[in-house]
């Protein structure tokens, strides 16, 4: 076994109960287990299960990745895993910019001021991401988390640890629709899946490192150019997938009914709710994460 650690700094508006929310979502605890101040998840390194395990204290996370094989560690890799901390934990994510812009709205500023501090919580990679997207959409929470729980077990790997490990797409390209569809999805949930897995095992689609104005185009093409993924999906998956906040998640039906309560309006279509929020641009999918958590959603 390889172990990598890492101290991280935490500033002192630092929201940990949002993060920790997000990855308790499956209360049988199978492939994270949670308590009010650990995150244990596991997931896939270079293509190697792995358990991650982070410590929160009042200013600091204490993080450290169990990695199942023996491994000489380089310097780079050193650096793209404290990295990759960074992202996972929202350390990037600009807040302090998006509280002074709009600290004094009318309508969104009680709301910032109540959740100061708060960020989006971010998935491990963004084939988590879109994966479960796909696996949740237009059917309950509750029956979303059973599906999942299924795709890991059929797609997954265990850890030494005995954590279960959320498979990637090299693993999921290898499975056939009928199997991908004895986890509980749908034929065009499991093609939409089979396909973007394909793709990215092959090199036909790739992952930028981050989000640039040069590339998000591009990647949204390739995305809504699989059948099965719409615009919410690829804003759902820039979102938890890169931390990327400008993602206007106007046709997600809990935004919308959250955002009625907020503006105490009887109801709002997704264009109303598209409008409203276009005035938070860049921000807009930070404001989606701000109306989910008054409500205590974690989305």
């Amino acid at each position: 076994m390889t172990v990598l650690t890492h101290n991280l700094a935490l500033p002192g508006h630092y929201q940990r109960a949002e993060l920790l929310a997000f990855h308790q979502r499956d209360a049988q605890q199978f492939a994270e287990q949670v308590n009010e101040t650990t995150l244990a998840k596991g997931i896939f390194w270079d293509n190697t299960p792995a358990r991650l395990r982070i410590d929160f204290q009042h200013d600091q996370a204490q993080a450290q990745l169990q990695i199942d094989s023996l491994q000489t560690v380089t310097s780079e890799q050193l650096q793209d895993w404290r990295l990759w901390l960074e992202y996972f934990l929202g350390l990037q994510q600009p807040i302090t910019e998006f509280l002074q812009a709009h600290q004094t709205h009318p309508e969104l500023g009680p709301l910032l001021s109540r959740q100061a501090g708060l960020r989006v919580a971010q998935t491990s990679s963004p084939f988590e991401a879109v994966s479960w997207a796909i696996i949740g959409q237009q059917i309950s929470v509750a029956a979303a988390l059973n599906i999942r729980r299924r795709f890991i077990e059929l797609a997954g790997a265990q850890h030494s640890s005995g954590i279960w490990c959320y498979p990637n797409a090299q693993r999921v390209a290898q499975l056939s629709i009928e199997q991908l569809r004895s986890a509980g999805l749908s034929q065009n949930k499991a093609r939409a899946i089979a396909q973007i897995s394909q793709q990215l095992a092959s090199g036909q689609m790739r992952w930028p490192q981050q989000i640039t104005d040069d590339n998000l185009g591009q990647l949204r093409t390739a995305l809504l150019a699989i059948p099965g993924i719409g615009p919410w999906t690829v804003n759902y998956t820039l979102m938890r997938g890169f931390a990327w906040l400008d993602g206007s998640l106007h046709g997600d039906a809990a935004v919308r009914r959250y955002l009625q309560e907020l503006l105490q309006a009887e109801q709002l279509t997704a264009q109303q709710t598209e409008q409203w929020l276009a005035q938070f641009s860049p921000w807009r999918a930070l404001v989606a994460a701000h109306l989910w958590q008054s409500q205590g959603f974690s989305g």
